[in-house]
């Protein structure tokens, strides 16, 4: 997948949260870092058009957030900081089938892919559980399940290990390294890009550093420390 933005600016009111970025994301694996009022998260939420850009361009391959933002949610997967945020419905198979059902799956696939899913991450167990009764781990792998679902070819992750558990960030680290989509990951977890294969570095709304883990993360460490 193709992400490329294009002299990309972002006002809110009198204040500029990003300042003409132009940057292409092609990599399997990408981390984005930088301290809080960086931008961080408002870059994230371009990339599916949850925000939109004030000046400048945000394509998903051809497709324009401005323009078409509805086919870009499902090409391209938010997975939220909080799962709380995300997990809507009281049962797990409940919660999953839920997008399935708005975007059009016909109802008798709708299970199947439920259950597949699940599987996938090793949570078929939860199916049937009440959302609000599951751990902070398993609230995560199920907000995860429910963009992953939809099939989208790429995941953005907002500092998705913040709420977790040592034991819960290595296994959530372990699933977002097996995932066969693109992964944008949004962290200040800084071992979680260990095997990425770009770190982007935002500072004051602007790309200050664009380089592999090796490099970018002793950077970033050397300018706030």
């Amino acid at each position: 997948m193709r992400i490329a933005l294009d002299g990309v600016s972002v006002r809110f009111g009198p204040r500029t949260v990003l300042d003409a970025v132009s940057v292409e994301l092609t990599e399997r694996r990408i981390g984005v870092i930088g301290a809080n009022g960086s931008g961080k998260s408002t870059f994230a939420r371009l990339l599916n058009g949850l925000v939109l850009p004030s000046a400048g361009t945000v394509r998903v391959g051809a497709d324009d957030t401005a323009r078409d933002a509805r086919r870009i949610r499902r090409r391209v997967g938010f997975v939220f900081q909080n799962p709380d945020n995300q997990i809507v419905l009281p049962l797990v198979e409940e919660d999953l089938a839920f997008g399935l059902r708005n975007t059009g799956v016909p109802r008798k696939e709708i299970p199947g892919r439920v259950r597949e899913q699940l599987a996938d991450l090793g949570i078929a167990a939860l199916a049937g559980r009440p959302s609000h009764a599951l751990s902070g781990g398993e609230k995560q792998l199920v907000a995860l399940a429910a963009v992953l679902v939809m099939r989208p070819e790429t995941v953005v992750f907002d500092e998705p290990t913040t709420l977790l558990d040592l034991r819960n960030r290595n296994r959530l680290r372990a699933v977002i390294a097996a995932l066969p989509q693109q992964a944008v990951v949004l962290t200040h977890d800084l071992g979680l890009l260990d095997g990425f294969d770009r770190v982007l570095v935002l500072d004051a709304g602007r790309i200050a550093y664009d380089g592999p883990p090796r490099t970018a993360v002793p950077w970033y460490v050397a300018h706030h420390s």
